[in-house]
């Protein structure tokens, strides 16, 4: 029995049009978005809430938490809106309510005059630089978890975590799947692509976010019960959960966002089929840098990328075999046999439009 969840970021333009990043946007501009969205109360159980009080609805203000010098929240730096599903036993159920709280996000953002745009970089800056600088507490704090060490880069990138389990398996069985996933990453996330903007221009690649990001953070995280289950790594590969209900979850971290959803759907089933997969034996505890590098730069054109990416595709349907959501994979097929990605048609509407914010205001609206 398969679980799924979505874990999808939301960027902003404001009303004066500019990218509503933390240079622009105070928390309490996000928060009154959320503040008008339901709570639904049973969530609780499934998602979880977070020590800060943020977490309290399936949409929560991503950011940047700053502290006093205690566990005292005292501030949280926005960067967008995250939206996260509740756990599910389909697909097609999961890309139905991510649908629906997009919309109802939408809604209420536009009260606000904020309009939802589709990034997985920050297409203006680089870095994120706290300010004030961090205090010891905060410094203790980030230097205890090798991924808060890369909160520049988190406060930059925009991603969805894919979260797909599997009842009782055994966590040396979920260990290995995660590292499986982690060696397949670089031919996988090309499906994907959609950060070709860097510095407010166009980058010579199709994924900045896949460039920088991936090595210094995970590509797939697995959630296990106790200490004695965690696997020394860095980045890690292996964390706690903080819930019962993440226990045994494989959280696949290396995809860029995607505006039409569908591509998810599509993107859960190529991960299902690699679970179910026995063929493909490539293992990696942490992801491989340059490989990403090269992936990011190239994506399908580049040969090796191309060809491996076949391989997986078609050890996962395969794997599927007369599973009914083996059909979901067929976008993935066309992408692959075209070598484009999303970023291809980015770097289209670019050329012709010449205004990063005129590409970004149609990410969305061609799919919604």
């Amino acid at each position: 029995m398969f679980y799924f969840g979505i874990e999808h970021e939301v960027a902003f333009l404001n009303q004066e049009g500019k990218f509503a990043d933390f240079s622009c946007t105070k928390f309490d501009d996000f928060h009154q978005i959320v503040k008008q969205l339901p709570i639904y109360p049973n969530d609780y159980l499934q998602l979880r809430l977070g020590d800060a009080g943020i977490r309290k609805k399936r949409w929560y203000i991503e950011g940047f938490e700053r502290f006093a010098d205690s566990e005292q929240v005292i501030d949280c730096v926005p960067k967008g809106i995250e939206i996260r599903t509740t756990i599910h036993s389909n697909i097609q159920s999961t890309i139905a309510e991510l649908s629906e709280s997009f919309h109802l996000l939408c809604e209420v953002a536009a009260q606000f005059g904020f309009s939802p745009i589709l990034v997985s970089f920050n297409p203006y800056r680089t870095v994120y630089q706290p300010d004030p600088p961090l205090n010891d507490y905060e410094i203790r704090q980030l230097q205890g978890d090798p991924e808060e060490q890369t909160a520049n880069i988190h406060m930059v990138t925009y991603g969805p975590d894919l979260n797909i389990s599997v009842a009782d398996l055994p966590v040396e069985h979920l260990i290995d799947i995660g590292r499986k996933l982690t060696y397949y990453s670089p031919y996988i996330v090309p499906f994907s692509y959609s950060s070709p903007f860097y510095k407010g221009e166009l980058w010579q690649g199709l994924s900045v976010r896949t460039f920088i990001r991936t090595g210094k953070r995970p590509a797939t995280l697995v959630f296990v019960e106790k200490q004695e289950q965690l696997i020394k790594s860095v980045p890690s590969l292996t964390k706690i959960a903080r819930i019962p209900a993440e226990v045994g979850r494989i959280e696949f971290k290396a995809f860029d966002s995607c505006a039409d959803f569908s591509i998810y759907a599509s993107l859960l089933t190529l991960l299902k089929g690699l679970i179910l997969d026995e063929s493909l034996m490539g293992r990696a505890t942490t992801p491989h840098t340059a490989l990403h590098q090269l992936s990011a730069q190239e994506g399908f054109d580049n040969e090796d990328i191309f060809a491996i990416a076949t391989q997986v595709l078609q050890a996962a349907e395969v794997a599927l075999a007369d599973d009914p959501d083996v059909h979901l994979l067929a976008p993935l097929k066309i992408l692959l046999q075209k070598r484009r990605t999303p970023a291809h048609k980015l770097i289209e509407v670019f050329q012709r439009v010449g205004v990063i914010e005129q590409v970004l205001r149609q990410t969305y609206s061609a799919h919604f």
